[in-house]
């Protein structure tokens, strides 16, 4: 069977679509447009109660959460070696890195477009759209100084947590954070941009 992906361009369905890529998965592609509120149609929900992408149709049911899906994809497709499946504390550490980046950099980002998900007040919106910069760079720096013992996220070994990184990086442009602040990051994303996966998700995701 082969899976279906949800996604919008632009947004975090772009490290799912990548893993799938790279485990060389049978999968389709099916966008929602934002723009028309196709995430939030009957059609949709039906799939994802939560009106969110991603969401990944597989056999057996439906996943939703990032660090829920590139962990199936991993585990599904242990060839592609997407994750150290055989080494439970290497694994745990990869765990820790995809937490950080759901529980904090994303939500970090988060607040620049989707302020009204934690306040109401217009004025609130502003502020938290202004710290937005600041929690971003400062979740750039913990992971440029902590990581990237090897040239991937995780050290010598490429993982599900490099796209998950190189989508949220994908996104400093909006707050005006130049990648070059941080080398290692920048030097990821070009490594990224050079995989075979990584621009078959991006050509799949381009408009047609």
């Amino acid at each position: 069977m082969s899976m279906k992906l949800y996604y919008a361009p632009g947004t975090i369905a772009l490290a799912s679509h990548i893993a799938l890529a790279e485990a060389d998965a049978d999968y389709q592609a099916i966008a929602l447009d934002f723009a028309k509120n196709e995430q939030r149609g009957e059609a949709y929900l039906a799939i994802n109660t939560k009106g969110r992408v991603t969401a990944l149709v597989t056999e057996r049911s439906i996943l939703t959460e990032t660090p829920a899906i590139l962990n199936f994809i991993a585990q599904n497709f242990p060839a592609a070696r997407l994750a150290p499946l055989d080494d439970a504390f290497a694994f745990a550490e990869l765990q820790a890195l995809m937490a950080y980046l759901s529980s904090t950099m994303h939500v970090a980002t988060a607040h620049f477009r989707r302020a009204a998900r934690w306040a109401d007040q217009e004025s609130s919106f502003a502020d938290m759209r202004a710290k937005v910069p600041q929690n971003t760079r400062d979740c750039c720096r913990l992971i440029e100084a902590g990581y990237f013992d090897g040239p991937w996220v995780m050290g010598a070994d490429y993982t599900i947590g490099d796209p998950y990184l190189f989508t949220l990086t994908g996104w400093l442009e909006r707050f005006e954070i130049d990648v070059n602040e941080f080398p290692k990051i920048a030097a990821h994303r070009q490594a990224m941009q050079a995989r075979p996966a990584v621009r078959r998700a991006l050509a799949e995701q381009a408009p047609a």
